[in-house]
C-alpha cells in the first residue's frame, strides 16, 4: 500500500501563471506581485504579494530563490534560501531544497523533498497569520 503512494507526484496545478522568469535570468532586488509568477531563473531579494491576492508563486526545478517569499500559495522544485510564508498552501515537489521556516495554510510534500527550518501551520482565522508565524518562529528558535 504505501509502495504506491511513494512513488505518485503531486497533482499537477491549474494554476496560471501571467509571468515567467526564465532559466538564463537573473534578478536583484525585491519583487512585489500582482498575478502569479513561475521562477525558472535566480531572483535574489524578497518576493512579495498583496495580502488578499490569490496569487501563486511556483519555482520550477532550475529556479533559485534568495530570500523570503510570501504569497497565497507557493510550490517548490527548486531551491529556496530564505523563509516561506503561504497563507493558503505550500507544495514541495522531489528534489526541491529549501533552507528557511515555513508557515503555511495547508502542506504537501513529495518524497525526496529536503527541508531544512521550522515548520508551522498557520493558525485558523487568526488576524494576522505571517505575524502569528514569525512570533512563533522567533519563541522556537530563543528555546534551542
Amino acid at each position: 500500500m504505501f509502495e504506491k503512494l511513494r512513488d505518485k507526484p503531486l497533482a499537477s496545478s491549474q494554476e496560471r501563471f501571467e509571468t515567467l522568469i526564465g532559466r538564463t535570468t537573473q534578478i536583484y532586488g525585491r519583487l512585489v506581485l500582482v498575478d502569479s509568477v513561475r521562477i525558472d531563473g535566480k531572483v535574489v531579494g524578497n518576493i512579495e504579494t498583496a495580502k488578499e491576492s490569490k496569487v501563486t508563486v511556483a519555482i520550477g526545478a532550475s529556479g533559485e530563490v534568495s530570500g523570503d517569499v510570501t504569497a497565497h500559495r507557493v510550490m517548490v522544485a527548486g531551491k529556496v534560501e530564505g523563509n516561506i510564508y503561504a497563507s493558503e498552501r505550500v507544495e514541495f515537489h522531489k528534489d526541491s531544497v529549501v533552507h528557511g521556516d515555513i508557515s503555511y495554510g495547508s502542506i504537501a510534500v513529495e518524497h525526496g523533498a529536503r527541508l531544512l527550518g521550522l515548520v508551522i501551520q498557520n493558525p485558523v482565522g487568526g488576524a494576522n497569520p505571517s505575524a502569528e508565524a514569525n512570533s512563533a518562529i522567533r519563541q522556537a528558535q530563543t528555546s534551542q
